[in-house]
């Protein structure tokens, strides 16, 4: 009896450590994805800037529209962030396939791309804008407004409970699932091919199965993310809002695993060991030339030295 009493009290500070671990995002959702069950809350019902996770929308309303995806895209210049002044790796008059414009979108949260893809819907932008309206309101997302494509406008606003209910539908397109977990893709641009990489350093680390991605940056907002994990033997969504750094976003994942799903990532995907280069794309010459490597989160380049770029993403 007393070894019972014992045990229940241990599991009972064991439990109460868990939920102790300090979250560096300001809005923190994990939920079970089989039940629906919530494992960990804080602050989910605030209403908070969303930035780049707006493009998950962006990307569904897109294939709902069910457009030709192999049908070209010309970035024009009106995709150009005027109002954050971000860096883009796609350059105005680079004519691209829908497909690929997706992909840079949703994996290298391109904002140029996310506009093209909003402005190339049928009936132009504000049939898009309407289009977002009608499936934030199937979605039941209740405290959510989306005014533009990439999250850049500090007025695209949701709380953490809200964006679960997205990341649940996206999750139901194979194309989203399928371009936010990949690590890296190569895009012909201008006759080059392009090495784009995913804006999520925990995407090909090893030992995570992630089975959707999606990361956030504004002034505004801070660093966001929403991800599905299995791990655990738990199938589970979790969603950071407004976090100080992106250090920061990725140990809150870390300790979501760990200590929320029970479940120790491995060494290898630390904060500093899970670095990758997810902004700047490797530029390989399909001519034969010499291969260009950069790398946009240390502002390093081999052969070529090329300026640093703000990305919003």
């Amino acid at each position: 009896m007393i070894k019972k009493f014992l045990a229940a009290v241990l599991m009972t500070i064991s439990s109460a450590a868990a939920f102790a671990v300090p979250f560096g995002s300001q809005s923190v959702l994990v939920v079970e994805d089989d039940t629906g069950k919530v494992l960990y809350e804080k602050n989910a019902s605030t209403v908070a800037p969303i930035a780049s996770l707006t493009k998950l929308m962006t990307a569904m309303v897109v294939l709902d529209a069910h457009q030709d995806m192999n049908e070209p895209i010309e970035i024009e210049k009106q995709d150009v962030d005027m109002l954050k002044h971000s860096s883009s790796r796609v350059p105005v008059g680079a004519t691209i396939p829908r497909r690929d414009v997706l992909q840079l979108a949703l994996m290298s949260s391109d904002n140029r791309a996310a506009a093209a893809l909003g402005r190339t819907y049928p009936g132009g932008m504000d049939a898009f804008r309407m289009a977002v309206k009608r499936k934030i309101a199937a979605l039941g997302m209740t405290q959510t407004v989306i005014e533009e494509p990439t999250g850049l406008s500090p007025h695209n606003q949701s709380t953490a409970a809200d964006l679960v209910k997205m990341a649940t539908a996206a999750a139901n397109y194979p194309e989203i699932t399928r371009i936010t977990t990949s690590s890296e893709h190569l895009i012909n641009i201008k006759g080059r091919d392009v090495e784009y990489h995913n804006t999520n350093r925990l995407v090909g680390a090893k030992g995570w199965d992630i089975g959707l991605s999606k990361t956030g940056y504004t002034q505004e907002a801070g660093r966001c993310l929403i991800m599905r994990i299995k791990a655990a033997g738990k199938n589970a969504t979790m969603v950071l809002l407004n976090a100080g750094a992106s250090s920061v976003r990725v140990l809150d994942a870390l300790n979501i695993r760990r200590h929320v799903l029970g479940d120790d990532a491995p060494v290898a995907t630390s904060p500093v060991r899970a670095r990758a280069a997810v902004g700047g794309p490797r530029i390989k010459a399909s001519a034969g030339g010499a291969r260009v490597k950069a790398s946009a989160s240390r502002g390093r380049f081999k052969h070529a030295p090329v300026s640093r770029h703000r990305r919003h993403r």
